[in-house]
Parts: C-alpha cells; sequence; structure tokens
C-alpha cells in the first residue's frame, strides 16, 4: 500500500468497516476479462476465516463465471465525502479489499443461515426464510475470505 498513513492494520477495525458496508463489489474472472458486480451480502465472523454470504439467480453470467473460477476479490467501501484542503481537494471514505474462494452454499441449513444474515445486514430481522416463496429460484454463495485490507481517509486528516 503506497499511503502507510491510510493502511488499517487491525483486523477488527477491517472487519468493522467491512460491516458497515452497505454493498460489497465482487470482481470475478471471465473469458472476456474481469467483470464486476455489486451485491447486497451477510457477514459471518464466528470462524477463523470472515464470510461474506450474497445470492443471485441460479444462471446468467455471475453463476457461468464462477463455476469456471471461484477465485474473487471482494470490495466494500464507505463514502464519507469530500473535504478542502490546502493543496486540493480530498476524497473521505473507509474501504476493504479481500480475496477468497466462492462456493455455492448446497447445505439447507447453510442456506437459510446466509440468507438469514444477508436479511440481518439489510435491515430485515426475523423473516420466515423457511417458507419464502422466492428461496427455490436462487442460488448462496460464500466466500471465505483468505486475505482482508483496509484503507481509511477520514474527515479532518491530512
Amino acid at each position: 500500500m503506497r499511503r502507510k498513513n491510510r493502511e488499517v492494520t487491525d483486523k477488527k477495525d477491517i472487519l468493522d468497516i467491512l460491516r458497515r458496508c452497505d454493498t460489497v463489489r465482487i470482481g470475478l474472472t471471465g473469458t472476456d476479462g474481469p467483470y464486476v458486480v455489486p451485491v447486497s451480502f451477510g457477514l459471518d465472523l464466528s470462524g477463523e476465516k470472515p464470510v461474506v454470504y450474497f445470492h443471485c439467480a441460479r444462471k446468467g453470467m455471475k453463476v457461468d463465471m464462477l463455476d469456471a473460477d471461484g477465485r474473487v476479490c471482494v470490495e466494500g467501501d464507505i463514502f464519507l465525502g469530500y473535504e478542502v484542503e490546502a493543496h486540493g481537494i480530498t476524497t473521505r471514505y473507509e474501504s476493504v479489499i479481500g480475496f477468497g474462494k466462492c462456493k455455492v452454499v448446497e447445505d439447507d441449513k447453510e442456506i437459510l443461515e446466509g440468507l438469514r444474515l444477508i436479511c440481518e445486514h439489510c435491515g430485515f430481522k426475523n423473516v420466515p426464510l423457511d417458507t419464502c416463496w422466492g428461496l427455490s429460484a436462487v442460488r448462496i454463495y460464500r466466500i471465505e475470505l483468505d486475505s482482508i485490507t483496509g484503507k481509511r481517509n477520514l474527515p479532518g486528516g491530512e
């Protein structure tokens, strides 16, 4: 990281930034080049490595790419605004980037847990997921993050 003064090194702080992100973007590898897609997500921090869950349709370009190559990059950010400084204008933000392997969730119990985490992250608790009519139309993926970094430029900073 070029700007070491903006690097977030404490894992707890990095995961806190990720937790506060509304959306993450997932970078995939396609035959025609890279593809980035924003997704709603849920976060499981109970294990040794953080796990990001997301859902999508059962078919489509994203599914085809993940079937071909499950290696992904996950990016999340929180835009805090712009600030005028003596030398110009700067963007205030917090961000994370992680890398991991994306796998489709097959276990019924984990599917419901992944959906629960997604719903809770989006502000919906106690949704009766097991009776949701759309359950059969979605595919749930999990990304176990092997590495994750953080960066920030907070208001009032340099």
